[in-house]
């Protein structure tokens, strides 16, 4: 198995330096780093990604949107270090000109990426490590492996089932702010699954609780009542992307969107006695949601 695990080591680290927002020489903190609104030379797979996102974005009405990224740092959930205060309005009116997902535009030939605004910069936690399962799980794929797990910080990917034939159950979790606890236990096979939610990546103020899902459009931490969201897909990207897009999209244009689109979807909702669960349409009539492997 050791030339096998170089190859995912050298493919994960290819990915991350094509999309990292934490390393200075990734292609996606070049493109970043320019002020330049010609297009810039990019790697295929990065155009691709980002043109998957773009379509995510008209979808979800903006609500998910790659280009936040500046917001997210403004609020302290990024690669620019924490806080423990909300910015200021005007810090967020500063910088909301140069955010929108239609100031970021993609060519596939040759591939480039281009900005119509000088500051905007393109952020894709939100969609990448999805993509590197899937990419993962295609490795495993043409090495003839039929029954895997791919798990990249809580977004998974299962192929196939066990060697003694049980399928892949997976945990979602209940998202409590004080503990960790399962929801519900799903069996998956030849399935992706991701999931976003507010428990886990926030900070405390003035008696309130600041989400890391930022409003694209206002600027400010998302508000509402949804805790988080679990999407299943065919493929781990779509997943990854559509969880957080929902979840920023919140507990009745999330639920709407899902139906709308046939997303296989899984709302959990924050009530004064606890957790109320909402099951999209798509998801209800799934055999993932009816137990079946």
């Amino acid at each position: 198995l050791a030339p096998l695990q170089q190859r995912i080591d050298d493919r994960l680290d290819a990915i991350n330096r094509m999309m990292s927002t934490y390393r200075e020489d990734s292609d996606l903190m070049r493109f970043n780093r320019t002020s330049s609104t010609t297009w810039q030379d990019a790697p295929a797979a990065l155009v691709d990604l980002v043109e998957r996102a773009l379509r995510i974005s008209e979808s979800s009405d903006g609500m998910y949107d790659i280009t936040v990224g500046p917001l997210v740092n403004l609020w302290g959930f990024g690669n620019a270090g924490d806080r423990n205060t909300p910015p200021s309005a005007g810090q967020i009116a500063e910088l909301l000109p140069t955010v929108g997902y239609q100031h970021l535009q993609t060519r596939r030939a040759p591939p480039a990426l281009r900005k119509t605004v000088a500051g905007l910069q393109a952020d894709l936690s939100s969609i990448a490590k999805g993509w590197a399962v899937d990419e993962i799980a295609a490795l495993l794929d043409a090495e003839g492996f039929t029954g895997y797990l791919v798990e990249i910080g809580g977004e998974v990917f299962a192929r196939g089932g066990k060697r003694n034939g049980d399928p892949w159950r997976i945990a979602i979790e209940r998202p409590s702010f004080t503990e960790r606890s399962i929801q519900r236990v799903v069996a998956l096979h030849d399935l992706a699954m991701a999931t976003s939610g507010d428990y886990r990546n926030f900070f405390p103020a003035g008696g309130k609780r600041y989400s890391h899902t930022i409003d694209p459009r206002s600027g400010m931490a998302i508000a509402h009542g949804l805790a988080s969201v679990t999407v299943f897909a065919r493929n781990c990207a779509e997943a990854d992307g559509w969880a957080t897009a929902l979840m920023a999209l919140g507990d009745e244009q999330g639920p709407a969107t899902a139906e709308r689109l046939g997303i296989q979807a899984l709302f959990i909702a924050r009530k004064d006695d606890g957790f109320s669960e909402r099951v999209s349409s798509a998801l209800h009539k799934a055999p993932v949601w009816r137990g079946q492997p």
